[in-house]
């Protein structure tokens, strides 16, 4: 006979964590299934070299959901958030940076070094993304509505988003409006004239996703991210031990809840009898059943490796094989025997603020970038984001050492020509050849480097295609198309079979919002009866 289990959770990511303590706190007994030793999914911290750990995939945290964190009390449970007073320096290939504070009065006296015109500008395009993150934040808070068939509670949260819209007044409501559609490049150009800036701006729209600065759509995705944090540029938020603490935080909070976490365990089916998904299936042959499955692996993992194709419809296969998720990233980890010298960093800045650098001087080279990686080639300049994690957290690297972890954007996960595994060490050094443009010490003080290529993404840590997001955030990819037009209520045409993962709205990112709001959904269903056995 299999092991029975009220709730099983398909991945021990921080989405699936989430979820397990909510459904832990509402009397169920989940079990979270983790394929890899540890969980934590992209927010984990590994030792890559030996005596040096960083956060390999993900390297900022989020920002968390403000009630995800009260509620989990992660900081009691040994999270330690570090927030920099700079959130992020943009240089440029003359030599000056631009120094982006968190405090947007002293942001804009950095940008007025750059023009006057776009200081000024800077608090007014701040002020507006604080109104209308205000309702994005609302409507990313809540199960989407059923389009088709709504019900009495999605015919109210509809009714409260558009009051909220309402509320914003004529011009931020038409700017919403009309920003949504808008490409990125176009957004931030009717505001700033600074390239680098525009530049540092418009990343927000198009981080993490196969877009260009100029693809329509691009600029919901900066509204989305601006939900969480309205700095123009974004915050950056670190944790102490790494991004594998925010994930063990949240692990123990589970358990202590109630909730049992098996690393080392890979779930490699889900059997489904009328209609029904009743068990999961072990790599090792152990079968285990359950009233609700969760499912935190991204959709097209879950439904065309995981569910056999007879149990689900053809026109949501369909769906699900045409979701774009062809990952544009790269991370490139590196040890290093001494500081990288990023050139024009003030001489002021204390370690902590000199953490978070992005090279990327203008949306004309992001686009380029863009054009060569769309037709499957590897572009010779690179985006690159760098973060000295030593500098944030001198625990990661013995003293006098440091990490260096750097996201690359725009590198495709179809080659035109060879493969990754002959390509990983090219990536690797070109990444290198654009970080010595900025700072030449680094190519002598590397010590150890580790090139996780998108194939890496998919083959070690579990992301199809290897998308960070589980599917690009995209017009046609979000709210109530998330993961496709339908089913984006976190059900799924699988009686009892739940998606929580960042393939279901409202996407990517270190939040926690899909796991909280696929729990509630779960506790719902189970309310009205929809689950045909549950916890006590």
């Amino acid at each position: 006979m299999p092991d029975k289990r009220d709730v099983v959770i398909i991945g021990g990511g921080h989405n699936g964590l989430v979820a397990a303590f909510y459904l832990a706190k509402a009397g169920f007994k989940p079990l979270v299934l983790e394929r890899r030793s540890q969980p934590g999914g992209a927010a984990i911290t590994e030792e890559f070299h030996p005596g040096f750990r960083g956060s390999i995939l993900a390297h900022s945290a989020g920002p968390l959901r403000a009630d995800v964190v009260r509620d989990m009390q992660l900081e009691k449970n040994g999270l330690r958030l570090i927030k920099p007073e700079v959130g992020i320096t943009a240089l440029s290939p003359d030599g000056r940076a631009l120094v982006l504070y968190s405090d947007v009065k002293r942001a804009a006296e950095e940008v007025s070094k750059f023009s006057a015109k776009d200081a000024a500008k800077y608090p007014e395009f701040k002020q507006s993304l604080d109104r209308i993150s205000r309702v994005i934040e609302e409507v990313l808070s809540t199960t989407p509505p059923d389009i088709d068939n709504p019900s009495s509670g999605d015919l109210w949260r509809m009714l409260k988003t558009g009051r909220a819209i309402r509320n914003l007044g004529k011009k931020d409501m038409y700017r919403l409006l009309r920003w949504g559609p808008m490409a990125a490049a176009d957004l931030v150009a009717e505001y700033f004239e600074t390239e680098l800036l525009r530049a540092v701006v418009a990343a927000r729209g198009i981080f993490g996703t196969f877009l260009g600065p100029w693809s329509a759509g691009s600029s919901l995705v900066l509204l989305l991210r601006a939900a969480a944090d309205s700095h123009p540029a974004g915050s950056a938020w670190f944790a102490a031990g790494g991004m594998g603490a925010v994930t063990q935080a949240m692990a123990a909070v589970a358990k202590q809840a109630g909730a049992e976490i098996r690393s080392g365990v890979e779930v490699i089916e889900v059997r489904v009898k009328d209609g029904t998904a009743n068990s999961v299936v072990l790599s090792t042959g152990e079968e285990i059943s359950a009233t609700a499955i969760v499912s935190n692996a991204d959709p097209k993992r879950t439904f065309l490796k995981m569910v056999d194709a007879r149990h689900l419809p053809e026109a949501f296969l369909f769906s699900i094989r045409g979701i774009k998720m062809q990952g544009p990233c790269a991370k490139v980890n590196f040890v290093l025997s001494e500081e990288p010298n990023f050139t024009g960093t003030p001489a002021t800045h204390t370690a902590l603020e000199r953490t978070f650098y992005t090279l990327v001087p203008s949306l004309a080279f992001a686009e380029r970038c863009y054009d060569i990686a769309k037709f499957g080639d590897i572009p010779e300049e690179l985006w690159v984001d760098c973060v000295i994690s030593s500098n944030a957290d001198p625990s990661l690297a013995p003293a006098g050492k440091h990490i260096l972890t750097c996201f690359v954007q725009y590198v495709p996960y179809y080659l035109r020509q060879g493969n990754w595994d002959d390509n990983r060490e090219l990536l690797g050094d070109r990444v290198v050849k654009k970080i010595a443009e900025y700072a030449p010490n680094v190519p002598a003080s590397i010590i150890a480097r580790q090139v996780l290529t998108p194939l890496d993404l998919e083959r070690t840590y579990g992301l199809t295609e290897g998308n960070i997001f589980h599917g690009d955030l995209r017009l046609e990819q979000l709210f109530f198309m998330r993961p496709v037009s339908g089913w984006s209520q976190y059900r799924t045409p699988v009686d009892g079979l739940y998606l929580c993962g960042a393939g279901a709205h409202p996407g990517g990112g270190v939040t926690g919002a899909p796991g909280h709001n696929a729990a509630h959904q779960v506790l719902r269903d189970w309310k009205k009866g929809r689950l045909k056995e549950a916890a006590a």
